[in-house]
């Protein structure tokens, strides 16, 4: 990551949790009353160089989501929670990553982070992504924004993922990091917000 890079994810990762702190509190509110703790999620992802470390987000499935089924979710997925469901159309579940961002583990702009189980999946040349600093939006994340609909379309959604999905939103990240600038970032991080407000 370039000192630029860096600059600007402290910078607007760190005034982003100011300026949403009365948002986030309310949200973390309606988590609570709705379905009690965790207001939180915590997952391991895999990071930049392979090492793991904890992802945080707004929790929006049932307490031991984990043990009902697979680490993706399908479609209208019942193990989301009905405000779980309003957060995750609108991606505020992802909003306590910035503390990620600020705590230097991902970027603003950058490859999802994946669980270490499909990580173990990938190729040799797919393993090229973990050199970059994963982030909470990315150009495979807007081409795939309607990726739980797709994967409740198909008899075997983790086989699909797995074999289709994943490797193209590797492709479509290492294609975009070859040619990636602090203003091609900006137009992500804005088309993110175009596409969630649509």
């Amino acid at each position: 990551m370039t000192p630029a890079k860096r600059l600007f994810d402290l910078a607007a990762a760190g005034t982003g949790l100011l300026v949403l702190a009365p948002l986030l509190a309310a949200i973390g509110l309606l988590i609570l009353v709705e379905d009690g703790r965790p207001v939180f999620f915590r997952q391991e992802r895999v990071g930049r160089d392979g090492r793991p470390f904890r992802i945080w987000k707004f929790r929006t499935m049932v307490r031991d989501a984990e043990r009902r089924g697979t680490a993706i979710t399908v479609g209208r997925d019942p193990r989301i929670t009905r405000i779980g469901h309003w957060l995750r159309r609108f991606k505020l579940d992802e909003l306590p990553q910035l503390w990620n961002v600020v705590r230097g583990e991902m970027s603003l702009v950058g490859p999802r982070p994946e669980v270490p189980r499909y990580v173990s999946l990938y190729t040799p040349e797919q393993r090229r992504v973990l050199a970059l600093v994963p982030g909470i939006t990315d150009p495979a994340s807007i081409a795939y924004r309607d990726e739980a609909a797709l994967l409740a379309e198909s008899d075997d959604p983790e086989r699909l993922y797995v074999e289709r999905i994943m490797p193209d939103k590797i492709r479509i990240n290492l294609d975009y990091a070859a040619r990636r600038s602090l203003w091609s970032d900006l137009r992500v991080i804005l088309e993110t917000l175009v596409k969630i407000g649509g």
